[in-house]
């Protein structure tokens, strides 16, 4: 017979407070994020009002410990906020700076009161994070390079923190991100932070709550480009009933709905290990975030047919969830990768 806490290892379901949490954002970002606000900042893919409004909420501090100022949540919490943000598509870099902020809190580099702490915990101070899970060297993509104020990378051994004077440009992608490109070596200012295994350790978890939460992200992405798949085969009609009663309409959308809980529970899953129990399953994060990734473009896609002709305009929603859908993942760096290393930690574990 199971005891309770190997039940609660089992059981992902939501406290009161944790389902408090998930609908105070999901109304926050309702009233302050239509899509007329996300096409209004895909020029810089940052909306600096909306994440002022958001930071006010205290969504950076609540990922923060107590000991540097910050509300102490756990991974299952803001993967409730990260999957709301999804579902509106929201601009903001919020995933990449509490990830960041995290590791500066593991690294030792944040103190309570200290005036660039307290800047980081209130999200004044924006970060970014280079999440490639292949480690980059020289110039690198980083997904909020155009807008952090500080950028944490890798450096062969080293975990550094860099800034500039001008921040690099923004470039297209696909995911409509605050993309550039960024020369670790080139920086006007470099903080050495930790060196060492343990440092490449905390890293590499920073990585992993990066792509829970991005994972989190997409789930609610699909969930809300179901939705509105959803109502327009409701409202649409052929031959006299609405097309959501055809098979061929019908099914693929049930996959959809299959996908998104499937997604749901294993993101939670990998949230709670991840923050109780990290060295249990260490695969666990790359595999909620290589499956989401591979089936949030399919889906998105389905979405997309679903309304035909519509579906594919520019000025329709689903055409833009399509494009984050596909876009967002891309900030890991080769999705194969991830996949390469799912498959190395599963087999590690069970030799």
């Amino acid at each position: 017979m199971l005891d309770r806490y190997e039940l609660r290892r089992q059981d992902y379901s939501l406290s009161a407070d944790q389902t408090e949490i998930q609908a105070v954002y999901a109304k926050f970002f309702r009233s302050r994020c239509s899509l007329d606000t996300v096409r209004a900042a895909e020029g810089t893919g940052f909306d600096k009002d909306l994440w002022e409004q958001l930071c006010a909420t205290g969504a950076t501090s609540m990922a923060l410990p107590e000991a540097v100022g910050g509300d102490g949540a756990t991974l299952v919490e803001l993967s409730l906020v990260a999957e709301e943000l999804g579902r509106v598509i929201a601009p903001l870099p919020w995933i990449d700076h509490i990830c960041a902020a995290r590791l500066l809190g593991r690294l030792g580099a944040l103190t309570a009161g200290e005036s660039d702490s307290t800047e980081v915990v209130e999200g004044t101070r924006l970060l970014g994070l280079d999440t490639r899970v292949d480690p980059a060297t020289g110039v690198r993509l980083i997904a909020a390079g155009s807008v952090a104020d500080d950028i944490i990378v890798r450096d062969g051994d080293d975990i550094v923190r860099v800034s500039f004077d001008t921040r690099p440009a923004k470039v297209d992608n696909i995911g409509r991100l605050p993309m550039a490109w960024v020369d670790p070596a080139a920086a006007d200012r470099r903080t050495v932070l930790a060196s060492g295994a343990q440092a490449l350790t905390e890293y590499n978890r920073a990585l992993d709550e990066w792509r829970v939460l991005t994972a989190a992200a997409l789930v609610g992405l699909i969930d809300e480009t179901l939705r509105i798949a959803a109502e327009f085969a409701t409202t649409r009609y052929t031959m006299g009933v609405p097309i959501s009663t055809l098979q061929g309409i019908s099914h693929p959308l049930a996959n959809v709905a299959i996908t998104v809980n499937a997604a749901r529970n294993l993101t939670r899953r990998a949230a709670w290990f991840l923050e109780h129990e990290p060295d249990t399953q260490p695969g666990l994060s790359a595999a909620a975030f290589v499956y989401i990734a591979e089936e949030a473009p399919r889906a998105a896609t389905i979405c997309v047919q679903v309304q035909g002709g519509l579906g594919v305009a520019t000025e329709a929603a689903a055409s833009a969830y399509l494009v984050r859908a596909r876009g967002w993942p891309l900030a890991a760096g080769d999705l194969g990768a991830s996949a390469v290393q799912v498959a190395e930690l599963f087999a590690a574990a069970s030799a």
